[in-house]
């Protein structure tokens, strides 16, 4: 009995620490997203609709083949509700980020997509325990300390559109949850966006621009940080409450910073140690924390 208590518990020890690498990874590519996103639109002169295009074709190219090396009579899956969440995403992410700075649109964004997910966690009956509350608040304070004072009143048009671009993530999300093969799904879904970005895009053909370097960086974001990152977001989102994977996503503005702070020369201050402390930290806390369920949810 003894033994077999010890392989239970090694097993289940080895499955979170599994959950907890899928997740590190899912949060960095969402950073290397947004990172990658601000390249190309800011310091490229692709625009926004040819981002969007080339983002999803090269993920879904990149999807295809994985699924193809797997299992060569693996049926692609997704759904169209998935395509018209991940597509709605995508482009208004693109647009949005044109004329908002960095931290407001994540603050918008991600205030989005936990909001929207949170309110769906608590209407299908998930409770979050004081230790989880704790940690909820603890990273909301953190990235809003972060966020707020610096950040210079957005233009309405383009707050509206992120967080149009936040809420169609978080329904994205939640549609990860009930999904039995993720990788088959997600490919799925990316193929069925390709044919709504590329209507959505024919108003801009008058200024489509190919800049080969911003198209490198919407193949980089597309092929790893959407395609393979998407992926295994929708591999760990099963293993979490709608709060939980609402709440850990508000560490993805802290990565994004500090990844700008490396690879763009940003300065790093107090106020970032501390908001990076807070946001992190509360997100561990909400990890941590057991949550229940309404009978019959």
């Amino acid at each position: 009995m003894t033994i077999s208590n010890s392989v239970t518990k090694a097993s289940s020890s080895s499955a979170s620490a599994r959950l907890i690498a899928m997740i590190c990874f899912a949060m960095l590519a969402f950073a290397a997203n947004s990172l990658l996103c601000r390249l190309a639109l800011k310091h490229t002169n692709i625009d926004a609709a040819s981002f969007s295009v080339v983002r999803l074709a090269s993920g879904a190219l990149v999807l295809w083949l994985i699924c193809a090396l797997r299992r060569s009579s693996s049926t692609i899956k997704g759904s169209w509700k998935g395509a018209a969440a991940l597509f709605v995403y995508v482009f208004a992410f693109s647009f949005a980020y044109r004329h908002l700075e960095t931290g407001t649109g994540a603050l918008l964004l991600f205030g989005a997509v936990q909001l929207s997910m949170v309110l769906y966690g608590v209407f299908k009956g998930e409770r979050m325990h004081t230790l989880a509350v704790v940690g909820f608040v603890l990273a909301i304070v953190g990235l809003v300390s972060l966020l707020l004072p610096g950040a210079a009143a957005p233009d309405p048009v383009s707050a509206l559109t992120m967080l149009l671009s936040g809420v169609a993530w978080g329904i994205y999300s939640l549609l990860g949850k009930t999904v039995a093969d993720p990788l088959t799904t997600t490919t799925g879904n990316f193929l069925r966006s390709i044919p709504l970005v590329l209507m959505a895009s024919v108003p801009f053909l008058s200024a489509l621009r190919w800049d080969p370097q911003g198209i490198l960086y919407a193949v980089l974001s597309g092929a790893l940080a959407s395609g393979v990152g998407y992926a295994v977001w929708y591999v760990a989102v099963r293993y979490l409450a709608a709060f939980q994977a609402a709440t850990v996503q508000l560490s993805v503005p802290i990565l994004a910073s500090l990844a700008g702070i490396v690879f763009l020369g940003e300065s790093l201050s107090v106020r970032m140690v501390l908001a990076s402390i807070a946001v992190l930290g509360g997100v561990a806390l909400v990890l941590g924390g057991k949550h229940g369920r309404a009978t019959g949810s």
